[in-house]
């Protein structure tokens, strides 16, 4: 849902003031196209905007948003693969999906509104109460300080008018914990009815039904630092960016750093490498999520560059170079004290072996391997010469991306 809000005030629909469904995809097995927590509308005309699966199901999501529309009530549709019924609505590649459908009542189109004011790139969270004894939306604006006590409209949203107070609810603390990592996915909690508040707590014979929450987190974006103004660097700005990165271009040259090309950047900085990189380490601008590309090719700047990364808890630190050179950067970071582990997490030379010679070919074996170190599962392979699933489920994901995850109440 989140990545529809930018285009929703355009939206022709919404524009003339339209009823419309949210239809959202709660639960996915398998090798399915579009994660938990993607969500397409449709208006009650037959309009779209966005897409559950590249087109295998949509046609039934659609029916399903109309009925939903014409009597106020939410619908659940699961979608697989059927090779007896070659004709009816699935996925032909095998998976399987959950999709919630509901009408936007009033809460859910206030909280559309609330998410258009925030900035892109701004960190926010939607929690939507998806099961049938409650409903409506709430939107975070800070999901890295959430807490249930702090937020009203969280607690009403959780309660859906029962007596209980599920505040200082353990559950409520691993929601909160959930939102603050930057989960996105399907969260279930026993009934607030089911909380213990004493002698006449309820039982599990009276327990409620669990309570099923939507959480759509968006982060900051993750930070790509690309040091060197070159034609490597200038290539591999906007190929940072098409991925999503916050892409910063740093140079200790001005005469290079200054150049029209590297505008697309969102930042452009002048400075020596390492001392830019320090800096922002200790205004704790960096997470483990920033990747670093050192393309300077040059020992003074690359050294204390590569001492400096090495030495911080990042995603990703790669040195351009040939074998040659990169066996004299090895020698040189252990002749400085660097340990022989920390040099082996160096990607260098830097990319995959993909027979890239220009600038843009380099950019995209670099981006290649940036989308390969993420899984320790990635054999680099053509997809024809593996076997398996193509998507990794949220297990196999890696630790700092979390997909689906579910939360009891005991």
């Amino acid at each position: 849902m989140l990545d529809l809000i930018p285009s929703l005030s355009s939206w022709p629909p919404a524009v003339a003031g339209e009823r419309y469904a949210v239809a959202t995809v709660v639960a996915a097995t398998g090798s399915v196209p579009r994660p938990v927590g993607t969500s397409m509308l449709v208006a009650e005309s037959g309009a779209v905007l966005g897409s559950l699966s590249g087109g295998c199901v949509e046609g039934a999501v659609v029916a399903l948003a109309l009925d939903a529309m014409h009597d106020g009530g939410t619908r659940h549709g699961t979608f697989g693969y059927s090779a007896a019924d070659a004709f009816a609505a699935g996925l032909t590649c095998g998976g399987e999906l959950g999709i919630h459908i509901e009408p936007a009542g009033r809460s859910l189109r206030e909280a559309v509104g609330q998410l258009a004011t925030v900035p892109p790139g701004e960190p926010v969270a939607l929690v939507r109460r998806l099961d049938a004894g409650g409903s409506g939306a709430v939107v975070i604006p800070d999901p890295a300080t959430f807490s249930v006590a702090g937020s009203p409209e969280a607690a009403a949203l959780l309660h859906a008018g029962g007596d209980h107070t599920v505040v200082a609810h353990t559950g409520v603390a691993q929601l909160e914990s959930f939102l603050r990592s930057g989960g996105s996915g399907v969260v279930t909690m026993a009934s607030p009815g089911t909380c213990p508040t004493g002698p006449d707590a309820a039982t599990p014979d009276d327990a409620g039904e669990p309570v099923t929450l939507l959480v759509e987190t968006r982060l900051a974006p993750p930070r790509m630092l690309v040091f060197g103004a070159n034609d490597f660097g200038a290539a591999l700005v906007p190929a940072g960016k098409l991925l999503g990165y916050r892409v910063t271009l740093v140079d200790a040259r001005p005469a290079f750093a200054g150049q029209a090309r590297f505008a697309c950047a969102d930042d452009v900085v002048t400075e020596w490498p390492h001392r830019y990189l320090a800096a922002q380490a200790a205004a704790g601008r960096l997470d483990p999520r920033t990747v670093v590309c050192v393309l300077s090719h040059d020992p003074k700047f690359d050294i204390p560059l590569l001492e400096t990364a090495l030495a911080l808890d990042l995603a990703y630190v790669g040195a351009m170079g040939s074998r040659r050179s990169h066996l004299q950067r090895v020698d040189d970071l252990l002749d400085i004290g660097v340990r022989p582990e920390k040099i082996a997490e160096l990607h260098s030379p830097i990319g995959l072996d993909l027979g890239a010679v220009t600038p843009a070919e380099v950019a995209v074996s670099v981006t290649a391997e940036l989308i390969a170190s993420r899984s320790r599962k990635s054999s680099c392979a053509p997809l024809r010469e593996t076997s398996g699933p193509i998507h990794q489920t949220a297990a196999q994901a890696a630790p700092t991306i979390i997909s689906q995850q579910e939360i009891a109440w005991t």
